[in-house]
């Protein structure tokens, strides 16, 4: 299962979606297999330990820090990749994880 989370409002979120979209799609898995789900304030960002927006949850595990998160946070995130702080998660990262995670 892959869950999509985000809030309305963060900048990262649309371009973050179209990658995992285009990882979805070289991987041949069906967009059918993601729930967005969509998380409009901190309590339900508690009650779901929301790490910021945008986050992947692949069998409720994070897709950047591959642990099932214990803490929330009602923020945009920012991502490290390459030693370059960015809000975006690349297509790259994402197709090379779900590969690992979806064994």
């Amino acid at each position: 299962m892959i869950e999509f989370q985000y809030f309305d409002g963060c900048p990262n979120a649309a371009k973050t979606l179209e990658n995992l979209k285009a990882a979805l799609t070289a991987l041949n898995i069906d967009e059918s297999a993601v729930t967005l789900r969509e998380v409009p304030d901190p309590e339900l960002a508690e009650e779901l330990n929301f790490q910021g927006s945008p986050t992947i949850l692949v069998n409720g595990r994070d897709i950047y820090t591959r642990k099932q998160p214990d803490s929330f946070n009602y923020t945009c995130r920012i991502y490290t990749f390459a030693g370059k702080k960015t809000g975006i998660i690349p297509k790259e990262f994402i197709e090379e994880k779900l590969k690992v995670l979806l064994e």
